[in-house]
């Protein structure tokens, strides 16, 4: 077999989230690929709008998917193995996960109508196995998730380490630290490359320990005078087990509110993660808990619209609600583009007399990523010859690769989504293979380059305009012009009705037209739809989308 070692994200690399990467062992002729997750990234509405996710377009893994080994999980990060459900039927690769992640990903697709049954095999953490001509070791890291794992890829080309999200906590609440004996033994066996997480590279020092944030959350709930709510990601198992536990320790209930809560404490319990913990009510019980008796744990730290935390800042929420004197801890940071949404929230809070406590003024949040000491650490432990930084956006891998430059790496190498990047014999960029984004649309998939959410974009700016009409066969009106406006203002700076403006046009445009184009009924629509559009700019200064029917009676 020929060895060249091959590297290529489909996503995760300029961006943080929708992480894939493939690896790939073999010529051109004959790879065999192994895929290391497949995430998703959230949709901006304002950007996107009526778009829920975004996914990587996987067509060139479609083209190879027969040479495809199988597909390695390194965690259950929505950002690392949420489109999984979506994309898996068009590959149908073996895929490999931890206990914990495998449970997840099963409970999400229990609750997908009509989604596929995926096979995973279930790995032990720690474990050792093959997968094609890939020799594969997870590593355990700390992170924000139980069972998050580096991967050390050995192939006979050299070996590689995907660190996937980690941090170095030597006081995790749950699960293993970094395992940085089974690091140092790769230095010393020899590190090929290293493609790593970069989103706090512009951080200096170490990231703090959830240990920290459980004394932090323990102290908030035990001085709380009444009732108390704690927001963090769902997927944050530890977080969940500190609240619990500070929350037995207050001599309070934990409520739990909101779908993907229950879902996450659910898949905790059934795989050992809650052992200990007492029992979680359900939100119907909220209501019967005195004010000081209860902790509530609710989904929406990043103020999604139809989260729990934003319902119950709007009031809107059918069984929990929160009142002056009440104390919601935000333990998350805010996503960079979700201020706004966290801001309404915060507000609607605040306006009732709510307080608030963020990490601003307190150590109710700890990132999962490694910031520059712990890069450095890690960097030492496995002396790469090549490092690749992923996971962030421009400026986080500038600032890795700026770092291991400087602790003398011998070769540091930026790429983009879609650079076919060669690891052995010879490191460097050597093509492109087709790389993209598709977006989740209730339940259909959509081709980004697709018009759909640009037309949807271009009705949210300047509306639309119907307009249909009943031609003779001699080309003349059969009845009056139907118009029907939409997202467009009634009235004009002189307060005149558009309305009649556009019925005005249609008329007009129709009439000037010479009597043989009057019989055809596309020049008709495409004159109509010009005059229409035009008078409607004067009027109001934008240009909507003009929709002609021209029906021959």
């Amino acid at each position: 077999m020929s060895s060249q070692l091959v590297f290529a994200p489909l996503g995760g690399i300029g961006e943080i989230g929708m992480n894939l990467s493939i690896y790939g062992l073999g010529d051109e002729r004959r790879r065999n690929w192994l895929i290391v997750d497949v995430g998703v990234s959230f949709a901006a509405e304002e950007h996107l709008p009526g778009v829920d996710l975004v996914l990587p377009d996987i067509r060139y893994l479609v083209e190879e998917r027969r040479n495809i080994a199988g597909i390695v999980l390194t965690h259950a990060h929505e950002d690392h193995f949420g489109a999984l459900i979506d994309l898996w039927p068009q590959i149908k690769a073996p895929v490999y996960a931890t206990p914990f992640t495998a449970a997840l990903l099963e409970a999400k697709r229990a609750s997908e109508p009509g989604a596929s049954e995926i096979p995973v095999k279930v790995v032990e953490l720690g474990s050792r196995f093959h997968i094609g001509a890939f020799d594969v070791e997870l590593v355990s890291v700390a992170h924000s998730i139980p069972e998050s794992n580096a991967l050390i890829i050995r192939t006979h080309a050299g070996n590689v380490l995907h660190t996937g999200d980690w941090k170095i906590d030597p006081t995790p609440i749950l699960g293993p630290p970094t395992d940085e004996k089974k690091l140092r033994a790769l230095g010393e066996e020899g590190c090929l490359a290293l493609i790593g997480d970069s989103t706090n590279a512009v951080r200096e020092g170490r990231s703090p320990s959830e240990a920290e944030v459980a004394k932090t959350i323990a102290q908030l709930i035990k001085s709380a005078p009444r009732r108390v709510a704690v927001t963090t990601f769902a997927s944050n198992v530890a977080r969940l087990r500190a609240v619990a536990d500070a929350a037995k320790a207050a001599g309070r209930e934990v409520v739990v509110v909101g779908r993907a809560m229950e879902r996450i404490t659910q898949v905790a319990r059934e795989t050992g993660y809650f052992d200990g913990v007492q029992d979680f009510r359900s939100q119907e019980a909220y209501g019967y808990l005195p004010p000081e008796k209860v902790v509530a744990l609710c989904t929406g730290s990043q103020g999604e619209p139809r989260a729990a935390l934003a319902r119950i800042a709007e009031d809107q929420h059918p069984e929990v609600t929160l009142s002056r004197g009440d104390r919601v801890i935000f333990s998350a940071r805010t996503i960079p583009g979700n201020e706004k949404a966290v801001g309404r929230v915060l507000n609607g809070l605040i306006e009732q007399g709510i307080e608030v406590i963020t990490d601003r003024t307190h150590l109710v949040h700890v990132s999962g990523h490694p910031r520059r000491a712990e890069l450095e650490d890690m960097i030492g432990w496995v002396k790469p010859k090549i490092l690749i930084p992923a996971h962030g956006e421009a400026l986080h891998l500038s600032e890795h690769a700026s770092l291991a430059r400087k602790l003398g790496v011998p070769t540091v190498m930026t790429c983009r989504n879609g650079d076919l990047v060669e690891l052995a014999p010879t490191p460097g960029v050597i093509d492109e293979v087709p790389a993209g984004r598709l977006y989740k649309d209730g339940v259909i998939l959509v081709d980004a380059q697709a018009r759909t959410v640009a037309d949807r974009k271009r009705l949210g700016f300047a509306g639309a305009i119907s307009v249909a009409l009943a031609l003779t066969e001699k080309g003349e009106l059969a009845a009056d012009p139907e118009i029907d406006l939409i997202g467009i203002p009634e009235r004009d700076r002189k307060g005149e009705l558009i309305a009649d403006a556009a019925y005005d046009a249609v008329i007009e445009t129709f009439e000037s037209l010479p009597r043989a184009r009057r019989r055809d009924p596309d020049s008709v629509a495409e004159a109509v739809r010009r005059g229409v559009r035009g008078v409607v700019a004067e009027r109001w200064g934008k240009k909507p989308m003009c929709h002609v029917h021209v029906l021959a009676v």
